[in-house]
């Protein structure tokens, strides 16, 4: 089957990949129809390896690069292994990319993305979900309503992450709120804190296309940092307050900056970026205005709240996807459209054929 292999840092390749073996126990095999690049993968590609084990096999699984990328999928079940009750040959599914050991208090408490020997599908598990095909636990997989497109399947995955988020922001119908970054994460995140019933949500964004889509999607207000003084814009849209919550979904030392300048006294600010390297923030500024400061990594748990949530008809998955292309044009289309053309691409999706 054709896959796309990560080697190295700019060195993705699309090749003929093994087939996976027959699904073991508790396993399931599915068909990919669609697969999202998410910035994680952007991460890998232009500076990894992050998550990607390089030097020694990964603890749980044991992989170790090269490795098949991705893992924002939908896709159809076409095998089973024993012990899998709850699919069927045919059943449309999404995927949540976690595993874990499955035997340490994080496991066993129901918070499985903070295993200390967690695996990640698309960086550090057999098979990956830009590919014709993979094998996945059935715990990872989750039901697709007939309301979900395919298409749209590809988008719970990183959905689930904003709307846990969301979650653990606390987020509530008196808050105002700012999202850092109106790339894929951040408009989903967007998209999750107004559906909270969030009393604003601002994006702060500097490229015009996102800066539109923003506004599309209901953004109260879009702060541009390049065309006004971000802090000061805050101020006049809170009572002099700052944010009572901001989320940053970038990953640049800048952007975790200035999520906590936006960031009122006691506020909250959660933060979602994936950085390639350490990043400062203004700790005086934290400990004299008592801001709480928490990272959120995943959607682990909330699958069946995200797939409730993108039926509902305020959820605009499809203003998201800008581009449709085949594996073949992964990296030239994909990969370098969403790193260098951010004027025009939001969210793209990948066809393994």
């Amino acid at each position: 089957m054709k896959a796309a292999v990560w080697h190295g840092r700019q060195d993705v390749r699309i090749e003929d990949a093994p087939d996976p073996p027959p699904p073991p126990s508790g396993q399931v095999q599915v068909e990919v129809a669609w697969c999202g690049i998410c910035g994680t993968d952007l991460h890998e590609y232009i500076g990894g390896p992050v998550y990607i084990p390089q030097d020694a096999p990964h603890p749980l699984t044991k992989v170790k690069a090269p490795v098949i990328i991705g893992h924002e999928m939908s896709g159809r079940v076409t095998a089973m292994g024993p012990d899998v009750e709850g699919f069927s040959v045919g059943d449309r599914v999404a995927a949540c990319p976690i595993i874990g050991c499955r035997h340490c208090r994080w496991c066993k408490s129901g918070s499985m993305a903070q295993c200390d020997k967690v695996a990640f599908l698309g960086t550090s598990w057999w098979g990956g979900a830009l590919s014709e095909r993979l094998n996945l636990y059935a715990y990872q997989c989750f039901h697709l309503t007939d309301s979900i497109s395919d298409e749209a399947g590809a988008l719970v995955e990183p959905f689930s992450a904003a709307v846990r988020a969301v979650a653990q922001a606390r987020i509530g119908s008196e808050d105002n709120v700012a999202v850092v970054g109106a790339g894929p994460m951040g408009l989903m995140t967007l998209q999750a804190a107004i559906l909270r019933g969030a009393k604003q949500v601002v994006s702060v964004e500097v490229a015009q296309r996102r800066k539109q889509t923003a506004k599309e999607l209901g953004a109260s207000e879009v702060i541009d940092p390049l065309q006004e003084e971000p802090e000061k814009r805050a101020l006049d849209l809170t009572d002099g307050e700052g944010f009572d919550v901001v989320i940053e979904c970038v990953g640049q030392p800048t952007t975790a900056h200035l999520a906590g300048r936006l960031t009122r006294t006691r506020g909250r600010l959660v933060v979602m970026g994936v950085f390639e390297k350490p990043a400062p923030m203004d700790l005086t500024d934290l400990v004299f205005r008592e801001k709480t400061v928490s990272g959120s990594m995943s959607g682990f748990g909330m699958y069946d709240d995200t797939i409730r949530l993108m039926a509902d008809a305020r959820f605009k998955g499809e203003k998201l996807i800008t581009a449709r292309i085949p594996l073949a044009e992964l990296v030239e289309r994909g990969y370098h459209g969403l790193l260098y053309n951010k004027e025009d691409n939001v969210k793209t999706l990948v066809s393994p054929y």
